[in-house]
This record gives structure tokens, sequence and C-alpha cells, in this order.
């Protein structure tokens, strides 16, 4: 599916002259990765887990010829969009930045398409328009849920959204980025047969996390994910999974999260951690070989 041209007799917007920005934040991976069958139909689930590191896009009105994003997935949001909405983007400049590590399951490609969009939206005074970010999307890549600012359950591969999810839970995090990347193209069939497999273990795995979002209750959740953490690491393993599971307790964590196509690996914690604690963690993953970050990830809670 791709956007379709607009065919509202609305009168064409008449975009900014000043410089207008878009943001949109990445991801920590995933609480839930698995097989969803929805409206009689297999598809790939996710309950992706936003964090608060951003991705930005820029644009500045001026004299520049060819106004066209560096990023080609950017670029071809810009053509998408203003075929979709009936506009030519004025002369002028990109600049972006982000704060999201690419290629580790942190949405960095997703959260720079949307903050571009969301420029976009700026730029020519629209309203933002998630069905229409949706489209965008559907003609570009698979996508994370992060241009809907909640939880949700999410098809990635039909780009539909399941279930809403709200915006009621949240968790403290700390966690490190293992090494490498991998291709969610090329894992793509090994995945598919270990969610044939695994089938029951996966439907009870979203069973509970979802009755945990409806009830908003972030321990069930944190459970959930762990669950599906373990699940991901019978066909993608994370080195330190292992370790880090068996100092879960100790340290007082609620759950464990990864990105299961990624290679995030951290703790969930339902409240704020203490310095000493912090200090704790640090240690633990520096004797691991690791530099740990701390995030806020989703939502409501502490």
């Amino acid at each position: 599916m791709t956007a379709a041209p607009q065919t509202s007799l609305a009168p064409t917007p008449v975009p900014r002259t000043t410089t207008v920005s878009g943001v949109c934040n990445g991801t920590l991976g995933e609480l839930f990765q698995g097989p969803v069958t929805h409206r009689g139909r297999p598809g790939i689930g996710l309950v992706s887990f936003p964090v608060d590191r951003y991705a930005w896009a820029h644009f500045s009105p001026g004299p520049d010829d060819d106004p066209s994003p560096e990023l080609a997935k950017a670029a071809a949001a810009v053509r998408l969009f203003c075929a979709h909405h009936g506009v030519r983007l004025p002369p002028g400049r990109w600049s972006r930045h982000s704060e999201l590590d690419v290629g580790v399951g942190m949405a960095s490609s997703t959260a720079d398409i949307v903050a571009t969009l969301r420029c976009l939206f700026a730029l020519f005074g629209l309203p933002y328009d998630a069905a229409a970010v949706r489209a965008v999307l559907t003609g570009i890549e698979r996508a994370d849920s992060v241009f809907l600012d909640e939880f949700a359950l999410y098809l990635s591969d039909r780009h539909e959204v399941v279930e809403p999810l709200g915006t009621r839970i949240g968790f403290h995090t700390c966690f490190v980025v293992e090494p490498g990347s991998i291709d969610t193209t090329a894992v793509t069939p090994l995945l598919l047969e270990h969610y044939r497999h695994r089938a029951d273990s996966y439907r009870r795995c979203l069973d509970g996390m979802l009755a945990a979002f409806r009830r908003s209750d972030p321990v069930g959740v944190a459970r959930a994910a762990s669950t599906s953490a373990a699940l991901s690491q019978e066909v993608l393993p994370k080195a330190r999974y292992d370790a880090i599971v068996a100092h879960r307790r100790e340290f007082g964590a609620d759950g464990v999260f990864v990105a299961h196509t990624g290679r995030v690996i951290g703790y969930l914690f339902t409240q704020r951690l203490g310095r000493r604690r912090m200090d704790e963690l640090s240690a633990f993953f520096h004797g691991l070989g690791h530099q740990c970050s701390f995030a806020w990830g989703g939502y409501g809670g502490a």
C-alpha cells in the first residue's frame, strides 16, 4: 500500500517561512514480539518499548534548490507525504540529529521517518495524522509503533494496530547494547519457524501481557516481558542473557527486556533507582564488559 494523493477540495496549505522541526522517540526494543493472528490472518506482533531518546528532523526554508533529505528513507517519506497532501516542498535545507543507535533495535530508522513527517506537518500547518503516517510507513518499511504516542499491540509487517494499550505503564531501565547488528529481513524465516514451534508459549505470554496492560499492572507487564525475552533467547540469543537473568532478583528488577531482533538487553524497574543501586548496576555491567545506560521507558508510572 502506498499513500494515495489527497482528493480534498481544501486549498493547498502554505508552507511556513521559518525553521520547523519534528521529533520522534525511539525504542529499547520490545516488551513482546511474536506471532499474532488478527482478523483470521497470522502476522508478527510487537509491543514496542518507547524510550526517552529521540530523533530530530529540521527544515529551514531558504535558497537551496534541492530540498531533499540526505537519508534515503526520509527522502521517500517526503515524496509520499507531498503526494498524499498534494503539496510541493519549497526550497530549503534539511538537517537531522539522533540519540538512537543504528541497527541494534532502537527503531532509529522509523524514528527518522516519523520525525521527518512531523516536521512536514508543521511546515505546511497541517494537523498530525497518524493514519497518513502509517500509510507512508507502509510504502517504505516494516515499522515500530513509535508514531502512536502510546503502547499498542502492532502488526509490524501489516502496519496495523491490533489493540491500543494506553499510556499508564512506565519503567525505569538499566540496559546495555551488545556488539553487532541483526538483519531483520534475513532472520525473518528463522523467526517464523520458531514462532510455529512455540506458538502456545507465545500465546500464553501475550495473553498475560495484554491482561496486565488492561489492569494497569506494571509488574505483570514486566513478568510477561521476561517471558518474551526468554523465548527470544531460544532463537536470537544475547551473549549476556544468562548472567543478567541470574542477577535479576539481586538488583530488585521486576523483569528483563530485549530488542528481539536487535542487540539491546536490560532490566525493568517499576520504582526509581537509588544512587547506590545505580552504582551497583554500573559495576555489574562493567564486569560483563559493557557500559550500561539508564533511561525512562514507556509513559505513566513512578
